[in-house]
């Protein structure tokens, strides 16, 4: 941008000649203007384009054609006026003292507003006779608009310390006190806007959002906060696309179309009005609907825009601005604005011209091309346009408080309640005709004060106000106008967590419908799944997938799985952790039934073949048998089928030390009992061999062998169950997804000590037994013992492996099974050729067949 403005030149002349400040080109006039004792500046985009020629570098450029005039910007410009008129008219306020205005039209251009800068700074004098004094024309500027064109304001006037209020410029930048330090504004930054935005974007649930910014400090910046905010709210931007007034239709159409093939439903539109309008006017072209649009306060606000034809597109939008407020008597003041207030005035014969649609009969030339004349005496009152709508005075009220709060501070200054000022401005605070900008400047960081509607008035040191929003949205009424209705309130100045709060209204969506739309990039993960980032695709594209066993997500959208406490596993939906299922080898399930039917199925047999062995107890085979020792075994036998039945059922302490003792006992006694019976008879055979000199085994020897092998296991398990007996047990490391309840051995040594024993006593009667297997009888009782044990070393040499490889209850089922198979070998191998001669072969059961071998032996 080329340098246009002003220039003082000072040219110093020879021969005692005082020193002339003159001007190069023309001044730049006020539109709107009134003298006073003190002058207050005013900056306003009056209108909203601006024809611009292209310097030739040849001639002068032309002067700056503002067209289009904005009538809510005029409104603007009235409303300073009133508030001029309002203080000059009160006695409590400067009083005697007169307030002026000279009002600048910066046209929505950052070149513009320079001129009008300098307009301000210097005034409109063509020279000044005198040494140039370094006194500014204005003592402050009410402006401007837009944050572009307000920062070259501020950065003009900066070094003249000359106050500049903003009522409508939110970019955060505008608070950097170094870079701006004479600024102030009535409006709160897009510091709050911003954060406030990304609030409500994440507060509705949508983590999908596109975004459209004005392509100026106001909306670059005031984009970048929301970004960065949403994004650390997990909020994802589709897109951001930049716009600018001046944008050619090609541009401005290939903005819409990234926004029309885009999948978000929600567009958050950081925009300046002059942009909101070339969007608009494209989105409408395009026919673009279905989006929900969430606002900025530059346009959410904005009454003109709230026409039927644009509602279509724009019903139900949401957006922070700035409460609204009542100014008592403007719109008394607004309906008297008439050409006739000054006849000479452009901008009031526009104005009206442009109102009424007609050609003032005065004017010989017009920008307008009316059929019709009018010639003044029109009443505003039938008009309905942005000039005369104050139901809505937001940003007109904080031109009213900027009026005022310069007011406050001349007023301040001339009462010498300055602070913080240098001493040669001291001297002159008394003296409004000495007074200078920086003491404006001083008591306007300082000013506090209540306006007649109770607000309070104060900037903070970077020159802010505090931030209080409103949310607004647009929802027609019954007569099919749109309304802006508050549904919420944001206040920067509470905690955190209290900021943002809703309003019990409901809220109209996008289409007048009252159901929230969904804007999300996926669909979330319902409780049991988690998010898996898909690759190249931002955070808030994800996929569901289901948690692993043992691993829920209890909420929605869980970035990944909470692992189960040990004793717990994963319900079906993976949506809660409930207790593992505890396994046991119960007398309710089918195995249980099964081994306790067999185990008393045993029990049954051996008290049987007691009672047919106690019926025939004095028949030659039973004697021979050894009655003692062959009931102490079946007595053994019954214990071993009965201790099977304490391996069922859920473990406790005593039931893990009875199942284990008495397991080993048993069958210690089972096989001490054999052992005894095998020594007898080999030891009886062998005392009748001619010439044999081995005594045979007594009666009281054999219970002596017998409770010598039996005590001997006894003393294993009560040492086991002194230094480390069993206990109940969860084991919860064989199986993920249940708790195995077992006996743990306590000692694998003492567990391994019991079946050592018991094997050793089962060899010890095989070999006895083997050895003699040949001996001369019609029934050899060693060799049925032989099958026996064999059978049960077979049975429990198998047990070994299958019982350390078998998982949860089986491992019991399989020890029990060990049990009854070895005690139904012992009972059927030992004893069932014995019934079998007693019940069904009576003929066999006499002595003299018992020993008739023998007998034929000998002869």
């Amino acid at each position: 941008m080329f340098v246009f403005g002003l220039l003082l030149l000072c040219s110093i002349q020879t021969k005692g000649e005082k020193a002339t400040c003159s001007i190069i080109g023309q001044p730049e006039y006020p539109l709107l203007s009134k003298d006073g004792e003190i002058i207050i500046g005013g900056a306003f985009s009056i209108h909203s384009k601006i024809n611009l020629e292209i310097p030739s570098f040849t001639e002068i450029p032309h002067r700056l054609l503002c067209t289009s005039l904005n009538l809510r910007e005029f409104r603007f410009a009235q409303t300073m006026i009133f508030a001029i008129e309002e203080i000059n008219s009160n006695q409590m306020l400067l009083p005697n003292i007169s307030f002026g205005y000279q009002i600048f039209d910066s046209c929505g251009s950052t070149l513009a507003s320079m001129r009008s800068s300098m307009a301000l700074i210097n005034g409109q004098e063509l020279t000044a006779e005198h040494t140039c004094s370094g006194k500014t024309a204005v003592k402050a500027i009410i402006g401007e608009s837009e944050s572009s064109s307000t920062i070259v304001l501020s950065r003009a006037t900066g070094p003249f310390k000359i106050p500049v209020i903003s009522h409508f410029a939110t970019c955060a930048c505008l608070s950097n006190r170094k870079q701006f330090p004479s600024f102030f504004r009535t409006i709160p930054s897009d510091y709050y806007q911003s954060r406030a935005l990304a609030q409500l974007v994440k507060h509705f649930g949508w983590t999908w959002v596109g975004a459209v910014r004005s392509d100026n400090d106001y909306g670059n910046n005031g984009m970048t906060t929301f970004v960065e905010i949403a994004e650390r709210e997990g909020v994802c931007i589709e897109y951001s696309e930049a716009i600018s007034r001046t944008n050619s239709k090609e541009k401005t159409a290939r903005v819409v179309e990234v926004i029309k093939k885009g999948s978000a439903k929600v567009l958050v539109a950081f925009l300046a009005q002059g942009e909101m309008d070339v969007l608009l006017e494209e989105i409408i072209r395009q026919n673009v609907t279905g989006l929900q649009w969430v606002g900025s306060e530059s346009w959410i606000t904005a009454r003109y825009l709230a026409t039927e034809r644009i509602s279509k597109v724009l019903g139900g939008a949401v957006g922070f601005t700035i409460s609204k407020s009542k100014i008592p008597g403007l719109k008394e003041f607004l309906l008297k604005v008439n050409p006739s207030q000054n006849p000479s005035n452009a901008l009031l014969r526009e104005f009206w011209e442009m109102t009424f649609g007609c050609r003032l009969s005065s004017t010989t030339s017009s920008q307008f091309e009316y059929e019709k004349f009018c010639d003044g005496s029109e009443n505003l009152s039938n008009v309905s346009n942005a000039f005369t709508d104050v139901s809505e005075l937001r940003i007109s009220n904080n031109v009213y408080k900027a009026v005022y709060a310069v007011a406050y501070a001349l007023h301040n200054t001339i009462a010498c309640k300055t602070s913080n000022s240098s001493y040669s401005e001291k001297m002159t605070c008394g003296d409004k005709d000495l007074m200078v900008s920086s003491q404006v400047l001083h008591s306007l960081q300082n000013v506090n004060f209540t306006m007649a509607s109770g607000q309070t008035v104060y900037f903070d040191k970077n020159g802010d106000p505090m931030a209080r929003y409103e949310l607004i949205n647009w929802q027609k009424n019954r007569a099919g106008e749109t309304n802006f209705i508050t549904v919420g309130h944001y206040d920067a100045s509470l905690p955190s967590e209290q900021q943002f709060v809703m309003n019990s209204i409901n809220i109209v969506w996008e289409g007048d419908s009252y159901t929230k739309p969904s804007s999300v990039c996926s669909e979330r993960c319902q409780p049991g799944f988690r998010q898996a980032v898909i690759k190249r695709r931002p955070v808030c594209c994800f996929e569901c997938l289901r948690c692993p066993s043992g691993e829920i997500s209890n909420t929605n959208d869980s970035s990944e799985c909470i692992k189960c406490p040990l004793e717990y596993w994963s319900n079906e939906n993976h949506s809660m952790c409930v207790l593992k299922n505890v396994e046991f080898l119960s007398f309710e399930e089918n195995m249980g039934v099964l081994l306790t039917a067999f185990s008393l199925t045993g029990v049954s047999i051996t008290i049987a073949v007691a009672l047919v062995f106690y019926n025939f107890i004095d028949t030659p085979l039973v004697k021979a048998s050894n009655g003692e020792l062959s009931f102490l075994l079946l007595f053994s036998l019954s214990l071993c089928f009965l201790c099977s039945l304490t391996f069922i059922g859920r473990p406790t302490e005593w039931s893990c030390m009875l199942r284990h003792t008495a397991f080993g006992i048993t069958f210690a006694l089972c096989m001490s009992c054999v052992l005894a019976r095998t020594i007898a008879v080999v030891m009886a055979f062998k005392a009748t061999v001619p010439g044999s000199s081995v005594p045979q085994c007594s009666l009281p020897l054999q219970r002596i062998s017998v409770f010598c092998c039996t005590l001997f296991q006894v003393i294993i398990c009560i040492m086991w169950l002194v230094l480390a007996p069993p206990m109940p047990f969860k084991n919860i490391t064989h199986s993920v997804d249940k708790i195995i309840l077992e006996c743990d051995l306590g000692s694998a040594i003492g567990f391994w000590a019991v079946l050592a024993y018991i094997g050793f006593l089962s060899v010890l009667c095989f070999i006895l037994a083997f050895l003699a297997r040949k001996l001369p009888d019609n029934f050899n009782e060693a060799k049925f013992i032989t099958f026996s044990i064999l059978i049960f070393c077979a049975v429990w040499i198998t047990f070994i492996p299958a019982y350390i490889s078998s998982p949860g209850k089986f491992t019991v089922a399989v020890e029990i099974f060990a049990i009854l198979a070895s005690s139904f070998g012992l009972l059927f191998c030992i004893f069932t050729p014995k019934c079998y001669i007693i019940l069904l072969k009576p003929d066999q059961n006499t002595r003299k067949h018992i020993m008739g071998k023998t007998h034929n032996k000998s002869q």
